[in-house]
């Protein structure tokens, strides 16, 4: 039912509360009353903000693409390309949905898009799909300093945030498609800020980079994070392949003093609807599939009840 759950609010449903909960889970809760929440609010009232996993974040990102930036510029070959589509070593990588609309345009198999297509799934079918978004994608990190002015803005009350249905994610999904295949124009890589973005690292500035500038101060002064978590479709492709990952992010009840900083500094934050008393199903819970693992929740929690974890190995991360 878990899984179900979380692959439906993948596709945009609204998180529920569980049908039902484990014994386990049916014992913690009932162990948290008013008074004992009080007491673990109060023993983490002081503790210090850790920002390890951003800043491990921010540095295998910015690595990844400047990696791109001095193969092409010393001329080493070592990556040629863009993340849309490139070559480590001779190996091909290819962007899925991207892939996907340039065939469906063509109405031609293209072998080198295909396996790098295959490379790229199982890459993000082992490490966790959404990880590409947090880990790899240059808008993502321009988009986080975009999200931290509009919390500053919002807190002095000079603009709010707007959120729409995650559902229209999915259409965009199949309207992108239905447009490549009907009439052989893809314009998803038009407009794909992560494409424009890639290409200016490696390649230099654009007239393009104007349109990534106009949706930077859409989320800064109308919608939080709007095309990461409402438009954009290699988001929930990577969710999709990423979804049985052994690379998680798991929630653990017991110590949990329900505070939601975790959700005020979530991307997603409908992924972490579990850590609301009485909404976790069990004593510890996968985030799902929506989940970017980008270590946010994981850096703020206090009580370390958020925390990286590998299926089958315990306390490895």
């Amino acid at each position: 039912m878990g899984f179900r759950n979380d692959v439906a609010m993948l596709f945009g449903r609204a998180p529920r509360k569980p049908e039902a909960v484990s014994d386990a889970a049916e014992i913690l809760h009932g162990r948290k009353r008013r008074e004992h929440i009080t007491q673990l609010l109060e023993e983490i009232r002081d503790k210090p903000r850790s920002h390890a996993w951003r800043n491990r974040r921010w540095a295998v990102l910015i690595s990844v693409n400047l990696l791109f930036t001095l193969s092409f510029w010393l001329d080493i070959q070592l990556v040629e390309g863009s993340l849309t589509a490139s070559r480590f070593l001779g190996f091909h990588l290819a962007d899925v949905y991207s892939s996907a609309l340039v065939m469906l345009a063509q109405k031609h198999v293209a072998v080198n898009l295909v396996i790098g297509s295959v490379t790229i799934f199982v890459l993000w079918g082992l490490i966790g799909g959404r990880a590409y978004c947090s880990w790899v994608c240059p808008y993502h990190l321009v988009a986080e300093f975009a999200e931290m002015l509009h919390v500053r803005l919002a807190n002095l009350g000079i603009v709010q945030d707007h959120a729409f249905h995650r559902g229209v994610r999915v259409l965009l999904w199949v309207a992108f498609a239905a447009l490549a295949l009907l009439t052989g124009q893809t314009l998803f890589l038009t407009l794909n800020p992560i494409g424009i973005l890639s290409r200016a690292v490696v390649y230099g500035p654009s007239l393009a980079l104007l349109w990534v500038l106009l949706l930077l101060v859409f989320e800064v002064v109308y919608s939080r994070r709007a095309w990461c978590r409402y438009v954009c479709p290699i988001g929930l492709t990577y969710g999709v392949i990423g979804a049985g990952a052994p690379v998680k992010v798991v929630y653990h009840l017991e110590a949990c003093a329900h505070e939601g900083d975790c959700r005020k500094v979530c991307e997603v934050p409908h992924v972490l609807d579990l850590t609301i008393k009485g909404r976790a199903e069990d004593a510890s819970v996968d985030i799902g599939p929506d989940c970017t693992r980008c270590g946010m929740c994981v850096d703020i929690c206090p009580t370390d009840s958020l925390r990286y974890e590998v299926k089958g190995l315990r306390n490895l991360l």
